[in-house]
């Protein structure tokens, strides 16, 4: 068998999180590496940059300072139901789920906080489910927010790697494009590409495409923790599952930048790696057109908490259990099933100042730059500054001091008139009947009630219930909704060492995988549903297995 000329011991596919800590492991343990991005350096950490830094632990510290009994037994049963994994491909997928439970009631927190990593004290409820103890949804609240947000967890992986790129044990390669793998006698040692013109790109933004050369660099092992598809709408809608999610709307944001593109995923199963579960997706339906944007499409989420009412594009409201927060598969598959162009949320200022929170680093510039006097005006009257920017300049909020005249509106803001009053009318009437008493027969308050039984919830996250339409609630907001791209839940398989598989479970000699390329480990680690914190956690996780795994094996 040729060999081809080493350039390192191992190359690593894409810097972004999962890269960036197999790459500092792999150093640490004394490998040369070479780190390749298609990107510039000012885009090093990828998507971990953008997030809202939610990482989940079970039974943390900070869970039980707020009285929240968490354990691992609940977590996997949680997984279980959530994940309801079903096809003969899940055999790794499971086994990955299982050692990232154990990974996140165990060592991680300890891991990360001995690099420096903290968190805010109010624990998040992400996915808080609501349809009853053996549906989909964390039992208890898991989502830990970093202090720093994304940043604040790619900051000492960026920090690891550039000690050892100083000290000459990494090589970075920015805007080198990696088209596809150097096989030789079935074994994979090395990868070849295109070098494209240095760009001057803000991060995020779209990127030159010129090419000014090629390239082939060889190793012992080539990591790849390219990402996912998100941004590359065009595989969305090839592995878009018609059959679950009914057809792909016409409308697609985008969640994730442009260059979350998928295609070093499909070149390594086109060259024998195995792609399992592409039709495994997570995008969101509470997307927001951004007002100032990055990337083409580019859409913010709402983190909404429970009390919103939900309607559809004609004002009734979606059934039980599709409500803010619960469950985002099973209220996708109702919205895309249904067809809805977008959806609404209708609330009002005290909802909106307490249960709106918006995804991404750059919404959330007091925990990202940690400034607490900052943070601490999340209790205040007022909504956040981004929140109120969204409300003062996106176009997809209108503010009304009556609800005929909200309706109005919403049907101005869609060119159509779609909204009925009388609907809308009737289905506030009936949720605000409700709230007079601390008991009754709405099963969404019953949700609102209950989490404000932990002090976080109620402190800063889930409005005291009330009627709508009290007008000591402020003017009534009404938020058009449109489904966003984010997160491929399927990719390459891979065993518990991180090894990428070929079909029928041989192992692709020389090729890793992690991250999102992955699926966060095992080709889908998440099943169909995510319970959220999960995605930087899974990328943390498998590109430490991977890691050290390549580290043992050169």
């Amino acid at each position: 068998m040729q060999r081809v000329e080493r350039n390192a011991d191992v190359i690593v596919v894409g810097a972004g999180l999962a890269g960036l800590v197999a790459a500092a492991e792999l150093a640490d343990a004394g490998k040369q590496v070479m780190l390749l991005d298609q990107e510039g350096e000012q885009n090093l950490g990828g998507q971990a940059h953008w997030s809202f830094g939610g990482l989940f632990f079970v039974d943390s510290p900070e869970q039980r300072r707020l009285g929240i009994r968490d354990s691992l037994d609940l977590a996997q049963r949680d997984w279980e139901v959530s994940a309801a994994f079903d096809r003969p491909e899940d055999h790794w997928p499971r086994q990955w789920a299982q050692a990232y439970l154990e990974f996140a009631a165990g060592e991680k927190r300890a891991w990360l906080h001995a690099q420096g990593m903290r968190w805010f004290p109010a624990v998040g409820w992400a996915e808080r489910g609501g349809a009853g103890a053996g549906a989909p949804g964390n039992s208890v609240p898991r989502f830990h927010v970093t202090w720093g947000t994304g940043p604040g967890v790619l900051e000492p992986f960026e920090r690891r790697v550039r000690a050892h790129a100083q000290a000459g044990r990494i090589t970075f390669r920015f805007r080198h494009r990696v088209r596809g793998l150097v096989v030789t006698g079935g074994m994979v040692q090395g990868v070849h590409g295109e070098v494209l013109e240095p760009s001057g790109a803000a991060r995020g933004a779209p990127s030159s495409r010129v090419v000014q050369g090629d390239f082939e660099y060889g190793a012992g092992a080539v990591l790849l923790t390219s990402g996912g598809i998100g941004g590359n709408h065009d595989l969305v809608r090839q592995y878009w599952p018609a059959d679950r999610l009914g057809p792909v709307p016409a409308t697609l944001l985008s969640g994730v930048p442009q260059h979350v593109d998928g295609l070093m995923q499909q070149q390594a199963a086109a060259q024998g790696a195995h792609l399992i579960n592409p039709d495994r997706m997570w995008h969101y339906t509470e997307g927001l057109r951004n007002w100032d944007p990055v990337w083409p499409r580019h859409a913010i989420r709402v983190l909404p908490g429970p009390s919103s009412l939900w309607l559809d594009p004609t004002g009734r409201r979606l059934p039980f259990p599709h409500i803010p927060g619960a469950s985002t598969y099973d209220t996708l598959r109702h919205v895309t099933t249904h067809g809805y162009p977008h959806t609404w949320f209708l609330l009002n200022r005290a909802i909106i100042k307490k249960e709106f929170a918006l995804s991404g680093s750059e919404q959330n510039p007091d925990l990202t730059g940690r400034d607490l006097a900052l943070t601490l005006k999340r209790v205040g009257k007022n909504p956040t500054a981004p929140v109120q920017a969204f409300m003062d300049r996106g176009e997809d909020f209108v503010v009304r001091g009556t609800l005929r005249d909200l309706v109005q509106g919403m049907n101005d803001l869609t060119g159509e008139p779609l909204v009925d009053y009388d609907v809308v009318a009737g289905e506030v009437r009936d949720r605000d009947l409700q709230v007079r008493n601390a008991a009754g027969k709405d099963p969404q308050l019953a949700v609102v009630r209950g989490a404000r039984a932990i002090l976080s919830e109620k402190l800063i996250r889930v409005a005291k219930p009330a009627p709508l339409l009290d007008p000591a609630g402020g003017p009534l907001i009404a938020v058009r909704l449109t489904v966003l791209t984010r997160k491929s839940l399927g990719g390459l398989e891979t065993d518990l060492q991180g090894r990428v598989l070929r079909p029928g479970g041989e192992v692709f000699s020389g090729l890793y995988a992690a991250g999102e390329v992955a699926g966060f480990g095992g080709g889908g680690y998440h099943g169909y549903r995510a319970l959220e914190g999960t995605f930087l956690g899974g990328c943390l996780f498998s590109g430490r297995v991977a890691g050290r795994a390549i580290a043992a094996a050169l």
